[in-house]
């Protein structure tokens, strides 16, 4: 008897990626990867069409976590002095210039190892009022528990960015002071709240090629795929372990935006930390491979970003502009 096997849609987003899989997608030749991926994008999105987000540090320094590529834990002397979670009104501010500056997207974060309960109203007048513009809502602040959760769905927050940062393998090797399930336990917080996910990673960690893989794999593996999925470049800060790190190969660099469109079809894959050291050429790859959302602003968080002119000279030159823009 003949058995007729319905053919996978390559586009449909899958929850059971092996290790191994995953891996050979990296080892595709690099235009067939980029073209599958290319091909996925298209199936979801516009190719033509990015999404600008603003990050800003609404209470820089003294954290104290052990990251190794962080300019902001207290562990390290990186120059970065410890500061106060800022007034709502402030941050609300900011908001209102990001989005003069084309800012579709705010993100607010804090260098804490966790929330601590009496920074909840202060953090849910920032998240509301920032609502009430008219922008998404997106914050990064540590471990949080189901309950703090609900206080910040409550308050309008549309993202909650939680980073697994690498693969399970190789994350002992940068963090010591919270564990893999920490950040697991967190991102279910998140998602049971009704709030969407941000978690994605970084690469040039001095992590490997299946290093970046398993970082992949295990976002395809959640129980739901993370609604936003960052990937950074580290931009390498003296005075950290990671600080030494020798960059990423560029077309290494591509191949996992390339992977990370194929094992999660319908994420938002943005471009975030490192896009100050890429070339336009780069970027353009970037796109073309799936990636549909980069940071504008001249900072994020402790590092310089690309400005506003040199962001509009790219996006013109590519024939790509804002997305939901006429």
């Amino acid at each position: 008897m003949t058995v007729h096997v319905r053919p996978v849609d390559p586009a449909e987003p899958r929850h059971d990626w092996t290790l191994e899989e995953v891996e050979a997608l990296f080892e595709l030749p690099f235009t067939e990867l980029v073209f599958r991926a290319a091909e996925v994008h298209r199936r979801w999105f516009d190719p033509t069409e990015l999404q600008l987000s603003q990050l800003l540090s609404v209470k820089t320094g003294g954290c104290p976590e052990d990251c190794g590529y962080c300019a902001q834990s207290a562990k390290f002397d990186t120059g970065v002095a410890a500061g106060k979670l800022m007034d709502p009104e402030t941050v609300v501010a900011k908001a209102a210039e990001a989005k003069t500056g084309g800012a579709q997207r705010f993100c607010m974060g804090a260098a804490w190892r966790d929330v601590k309960d009496r920074d909840l109203p202060k953090l849910a007048a920032m998240i509301s009022g920032v609502k009430s513009l008219g922008l998404e809502t997106c914050a990064t602040l540590g471990m949080m528990t189901p309950e703090q959760a609900r206080a910040l769905k409550a308050a309008g927050l549309d993202y909650y960015n939680h980073n697994l940062d690498t693969g399970p393998d190789y994350y002992d090797k940068v963090v010591t002071t919270r564990t893999y399930q920490d950040r697991l336990d967190t991102l279910a917080a998140v998602r049971e709240a009704g709030i969407a996910t941000c978690c994605g990673g970084i690469v040039g960690l001095g992590e490997t090629r299946r290093d970046r893989a398993g970082l992949l794999q295990a976002l395809a593996t959640l129980p739901a795929h993370p609604d936003s999925l960052p990937i950074n470049d580290l931009m390498p800060i003296k005075g950290t372990p990671l600080g030494d790190s020798p960059p990423v190969d560029g077309l290494e660099f591509v191949r996992t935006i390339a992977v990370a469109r194929l094992v999660c079809p319908k994420s938002m894959v943005r471009i975030a930390a490192g896009r100050e050291h890429m070339s336009r050429e780069l970027q353009a790859l970037c796109f073309l491979a799936g990636a549909n959302s980069i940071f504008i602003g001249g900072r994020l968080l402790t590092t310089p970003n690309p400005d506003k002119t040199t962001d509009e000279a790219l996006l013109a030159d590519l024939g790509m502009r804002p997305m939901g823009a006429v």
